[in-house]
């Protein structure tokens, strides 16, 4: 077990630099350090003067990857490149608008868990619930109307949600807030209605899948077996069938840990919920590389940590499993 450790965190090792490369090259495609220093200085009213100003301060006055002015290895380390080598985004500096990352990640990192833990919990037994009651009955006209209604919330746009969400909940029922986000114990009237849309924006196709898996098992040797022994019914059929799913509900879910982190986007934007998904998009539109590449160094780790908790956990799943 140990050795398979190593193993993965060295085969990370590469990976996590193949992606800070590709995310260098694809914004520095896009953007140039002129376009970046008009958006943070203000596009009107900027002159020339303050432009380079602004790019001498922060290195991007430089030649993007080789530097023919400079003489020996300055020729690539006196470069934007090489100011801001993949392998050393892990110290996570200051942004171009001179805040600090990683303090910005603290204090984001909070108000996105309050939303994500929640979310994955509740929607994990409601989609499960659902899933095993279509199960129980299938073939009955109630699987037919509950797969109806899985393909419906699946066609059905995420704003749809948002907007409805809000108008409901927020403006007709004055429950919770329409948007915004507060601490403490108070707070949870901010989190209740994004939570709300999480779990309501993911029934159709997680209820789906879970279906499939459990429709899939139903029919096997040891669910008759389970039958024959005395088991009355498809009710008592169904627990074994879950917990023996429960191999790919792990690899799936465990590939889906760092995007709960960072959030829906969209969601966070429309709520104003001040977390990481909102904070990478405002980086995005800002054209700040120093947060850009922050925040997707940071979802590569935990991708990568989700992955192996992944396989690791698939030998108390299914004891079978041994990781060479």
């Amino acid at each position: 077990m140990i050795a398979y450790l190593i193993r993965r965190i060295l085969y990370a090792i590469p990976i996590l630099i193949g992606v800070n490369l590709l995310t260098f090259t694809l914004f520095f495609v896009v953007n140039t350090p002129d376009d970046m220093a008009r958006m943070q200085l203000g596009i009107k009213r900027v002159t020339p003067e303050a432009i380079e100003k602004w790019k001498q301060q922060r290195g991007y006055d430089k030649p993007l990857l080789l530097n023919s002015a400079a003489s020996g290895t300055g020729k690539i380390t006196d470069t934007i490149s090489g100011k801001n080598p993949p392998a050393c985004c892990v110290r996570l500096r200051l942004s171009d608008d001179g805040r600090n990352i990683s303090r910005e990640i603290q204090t984001r990192m909070m108000p996105s868990l309050a939303i994500a833990l929640p979310t994955f919990l509740i929607g994990l037994v409601v989609y499960v619930s659902f899933a095993l009651l279509m199960t129980l009955f299938r073939g009955t006209r109630w699987t037919s109307a509950g797969v109806a209604l899985c393909v419906l919330l699946m066609s059905v746009s995420g704003l749809f949600y948002i907007i409805g969400g809000q108008f409901v909940v927020s403006k007709l029922w004055h429950l919770v807030p329409i948007s915004g986000y507060g601490g403490g114990i108070g707070g949870f009237k901010f989190v209740a209605l994004p939570i709300l849309i999480g779990v309501a924006g993911s029934i159709g196709s997680s209820s789906r899948w879970y279906r499939t898996i459990f429709l899939e098992e139903i029919g096997k040797d040891y669910v008759r077996t389970a039958r024959a022994q005395g088991c009355v019914g498809i009710a008592r059929a169904v627990p074994p069938c879950a917990e023996e799913r429960d191999d790919p509900d792990t690899h799936r879910r465990g590939g889906g840990h760092p995007a709960a982190v960072h959030g829906q986007p969209a969601h966070r934007i429309v709520l104003r919920h001040p977390g990481l998904g909102s904070y990478t998009i405002d980086a995005i539109s800002a054209q700040d590389f120093g947060v850009v590449r922050a925040m997707v160094f940071l979802g590569s780790v935990l991708y990568i940590i989700g992955l192996i908790l992944t396989d690791v956990s698939y030998t108390v799943v299914d004891p079978r499993v041994r990781l060479q």
